[in-house]
């Protein structure tokens, strides 16, 4: 099978349209997706208010992963320069046991210059990431409200109400509603307050809870000052590599940042919070205790910890019946809709994917197209994303079970998956045509999920643009059937 060809998209010029054809769009959070939203808006040439529950934007938070999927939007969206200083690019990423035994390794830079189109594998401090976002944002010319906490979200369209609010029968608008008593009038309200989600479960009108998982995350930064003064650990920075460290309940993920000036760990172990808590100060010895007979570079790298977090992992599954309201002036996008546990590196990638269809589809509208339009643009918007975060939270969950299997039978049957693909993967490299299938391998069973027989193959080369043109014309097609067949029942009535 050859890799899927990725197409390069050149970096966006922002859109200019008379002011009274400017959709005025509020953003609710100012996380990753909220703010990637807000730049793939205001490049489409609409008008964007952000609104942050906090009172300052902060550094918080440690790495993350991006795919060439993610890196290849953050391109488009003009983010490169921003991002120049802070990124590290890593030579492969290894599948090691918790014994530290090579599993598998998958080489970044080749898998990328396969896939084409300016794909890279990148790492980041998040905050820098956040930061380059926010820069982006100043450098277009908006700035972000902060302490601005919303309690609800009102829709207006062409029934009474809405007329009592001055709407024309094809005309909505909403209003997010703060805890001050403002209230900030849009054409569309975009919900992008992650996971703990207020705008999801106001637009369902009940509660809705995140889905426990049964995992916690501790994560921790270590300085590589005292890494480079051991013989163990020394190659782990000089040579930047992703590494995952897969156990019995439990694996360990670690990863450079910073120019090499951090170290960034993260230990996915069985939840032991209790009831209502997410975050948690963590006790170092309780971490490093399931880790004491692990590869002996683990136990090293954990005596370096200073101070440790726990972090309770949960998901969202999609929302259902609908990611908007039947106004069209009220949609959700990232944590909020979908949320996943992070063993997929995926999480903020669907955060800007959304982000991107959402400009995308908004961008061909004018403000005067009305109600309509607006509901076209966030059918495609959805049609475009529901399957794919789907598929995206499912794999997710199956990595969960593929890193923590037991020693016996499951592990032996993934570690011969991971061998087979392995010499898939070697064929390929000296420019083989292999057929998986043929050697009795199914598409998708490979552990290693970015690779082309995990997930790569739709994960990596996912292009918005090509899906918002196809998905536009289907709704087109759709609505067009849909008139005629009217059409013809009208007149079999006559």
């Amino acid at each position: 099978m050859p890799f899927p060809q990725a197409r390069a998209n050149p970096v966006l010029e922002q859109q200019h349209r008379a002011a009274d054809e400017r959709l005025e769009i509020v953003i609710i959070g100012a996380g990753l997706g909220g703010l990637c939203a807000a730049i793939a808006l205001l490049l489409s040439g609409h008008s964007v208010t952000i609104l942050e529950s906090a009172a300052a934007l902060a550094d918080v938070g440690a790495g993350i992963q991006c795919l060439p999927n993610s890196v290849r939007i953050l391109k488009a969206l003009g983010l490169e320069p921003h991002l120049a200083a802070h990124l590290t690019t890593p030579r492969c990423c290894n599948m090691l046991s918790w014994k530290g035994e090579r599993l598998a390794s998958l080489p970044f830079k080749a898998y990328a210059d396969a896939i084409g189109g300016g794909s890279e594998f990148w790492d980041f401090h998040r905050a820098e990431l956040h930061g380059a976002l926010v820069a982006r944002l100043l450098e277009l010319g908006v700035a972000i409200r902060t302490g601005c906490r919303v309690k609800d979200v009102v829709c207006f369209d062409g029934d009474l109400a809405g007329q009592q609010a001055g709407l024309g029968l094809d005309q909505s608008v909403a209003e997010a509603v703060l805890e001050s008593g403002e209230r900030v009038r849009a054409d569309i309200v975009v919900g992008a307050d992650g996971i703990n989600s207020r705008c999801r479960e106001i637009l369902l009108g009940r509660p809705d809870p995140p889905v426990l998982t049964g995992d916690l995350a501790y994560r921790l930064l270590l300085k590589t000052e005292k890494m480079l003064e051991d013989d163990e650990l020394r190659d782990l920075v000089l040579d930047p590599q992703v590494n995952y460290w897969l156990g019995p309940d439990m694996h360990a993920v670690n990863y450079i940042l910073r120019g090499g000036k951090w170290f960034n760990m993260v230990l996915l172990v069985p939840d032991d919070l209790p009831p209502n808590v997410t975050i948690s100060p963590g006790s170092i010895p309780e971490m490093q205790a399931p880790f004491r007979d692990w590869d002996p570079r683990i136990p090293k790298l954990l005596a370096l910890c200073e101070s440790v977090h726990k972090w309770r992992l949960c998901i969202r599954p999609t929302l259902e019946p609908a990611w908007s309201h039947a106004s069209a002036a009220f949609t959700l996008l990232g944590d909020a809709v979908h949320a996943t546990l992070p063993y997929l590196a995926s999480g903020a990638g669907m955060s800007f994917e959304d982000a991107c269809v959402l400009g995308l589809c908004l961008g061909r509208l004018n403000k005067s197209k009305g109600k309509r339009a607006k509901a076209r643009a966030l059918r495609v918007y959805e049609a475009c994303r529901k399957a794919r975060t789907e598929a995206v939270v499912a794999r997710g969950n199956q990595q969960q079970f593929l890193y923590h299997v037991a020693d016996g039978p499951q592990r032996a049957e993934r570690d011969a998956l991971f061998a087979a693909w392995n010499a898939v993967e070697e064929r390929r490299a000296r420019g083989e045509e292999v057929d998986p299938a043929a050697e009795g391998l199914v598409q998708g069973s490979d552990p290693f999920p970015w690779r082309m027989g995990g997930v790569g193959d739709w994960l990596l080369t996912y292009d918005c643009w090509e899906s918002v043109e196809k998905e536009w014309e289907s709704d087109v097609k759709r609505e067009q059937v849909a008139e005629q067949q009217q059409d013809e029942a009208d007149r079999a009535k006559l």
